[in-house]
């Protein structure tokens, strides 16, 4: 009898990662985090498997949406954990942390990774592997980007002296962190920042700020036997300082048309073709599960072909939103209509249930064939002291 798959969501997974510690302790705001979305994975988990998520509130409202739409999984709780050894984890990430938690929890230590294979996770996840990659996407002329790991402070100096604008970034560190945005001015304070990341991870990476237009990534999946195969694209928005926002809800049709108005639609289609064979031989033999790539439309006036790709901004080697929603997009949302998926955040009490019920009010969700025409519709329980949120807005494609 094969086990069920045990969803989890752990956000705080790259920082865990980043730190290397079993003991390692997230900060306030991603406990927050993963408390407020425990049961975010209900809407990506494979059918039949279970999400762990406290059952105050969380199981009341997955009744509530299996009510409204198809979502074939269970709830199970830490409690329940012990006495259930029928399941396979599958969290968001893996780290030495999440495992000593779980091993804790009563799960057996045979159904977890070795310490070994989250090590070779956690060197894989190194951005170092961005710059490896990047110089092997510049396909042709519809092609940008450079990425560079720095060890030394004149290299440090040079880089940011030389680029009006520049980022400088930790080699390990979570999606949006880690990040020191740079105009120009080597200050003491960057010489600080850069000495700190240093001392820690070895070095720093660097690389010029572009002019975006559009973000987006192509989602990959991993069969852990050495194939990694394209699952489609995700478009998505970040805030001014680079944390993750949100993603547009469409079809990969539609993304391939956008794009194409910018970049021709073979050049696209190549990456993508090269990007599987090149994923498959870093990662198809050492990491089993979702990764994605992010990128990012960039403009380049006055320069000829004005609008190229940067192929490699990121590499995630672990499941991610772009991901969620994909899969958000193609089960519950009908064909004839498209919409966001964003992550809220609201620091004060009460003001994540008032914007709840205005949402609810002014764009009343409409079903059709267990698909969402378009409305609100949020994706885990809100109330009174709910911080951090996961919802969908759609609309009909006019």
């Amino acid at each position: 009898m094969s086990k069920r798959e045990l969803y989890i969501f752990n956000p705080d997974n790259d920082l865990a990662l980043a730190n290397g510690e079993a003991n390692y302790m997230p900060p306030a705001s991603a406990q927050q985090m993963a408390s407020d979305l425990a049961l975010l994975p209900a809407w990506y988990a494979a059918p039949g498997s279970a999400v762990l998520a406290p059952s105050a509130y969380n199981l009341v409202f997955l009744r509530e949406m299996q009510r409204l739409l198809p979502i074939p999984v269970d709830l199970m709780t830490a409690p329940e954990l012990a006495s259930d050894g029928q399941f396979t984890p599958v969290p968001w990430g893996w780290n030495p942390a999440l495992r000593k938690k779980l091993l804790l929890a009563g799960v057996e230590e045979d159904g977890l990774p070795s310490l070994g294979h989250i090590a070779e996770l956690r060197r894989l996840s190194h951005r170092m592997q961005v710059v490896e990659l990047l110089s092997r996407l510049q396909l042709n002329e519809y092609f940008c980007g450079e990425s560079h790991y720095l060890t030394r402070p004149e290299e440090w100096q040079s880089f940011v002296e030389e680029h009006k604008s520049s980022l400088l970034k930790a080699p390990l560190s979570g999606s949006g962190k880690g990040l020191n945005w740079c105009k120009g001015m080597f200050t003491s304070s960057i010489s600080g920042w850069c000495k700190r990341i240093a001392a820690l991870q070895g070095g720093i990476m660097a690389e010029p700020v572009y002019d975006k237009v559009i973000d987006f990534a192509m989602e990959f999946c991993s069969d852990g036997l050495g194939k990694v195969r394209f699952v489609g694209y995700s478009v998505f928005a970040t805030n001014r300082s680079g944390a993750y926002e949100g993603n547009v809800l469409q079809s990969d049709e539609q993304t391939r048309r956008e794009l194409s108005a910018y970049v021709p639609g073979e050049s696209t289609l190549r990456l993508q073709s090269v990007l599987e064979e090149e994923l498959s031989l870093r990662f198809g033999r050492h990491y089993a599960g979702y990764l994605g790539v992010d990128m990012m439309l960039c403009r380049f006036p006055g320069s000829a072909p004005e609008f190229r790709i940067h192929p490699c901004v990121e590499i995630n080697l672990r499941m991610n939103m772009g991901v969620v929603a994909h899969m958000l997009y193609d089960r519950y949302v009908a064909p004839s209509s498209c919409g966001r998926f964003s992550i809220t955040y609201h620091p004060a009490p009460h003001e994540a249930l008032k914007d709840h019920e205005r949402m609810r009010s002014e764009y009343p969700l409409e079903i059709e064939n267990d698909k969402i025409v378009s409305g609100y519709l949020p994706l885990v329980p809100v109330h009174r002291w709910t911080s951090y949120g996961a919802l969908v807005k759609i609309e009909r494609i006019s």
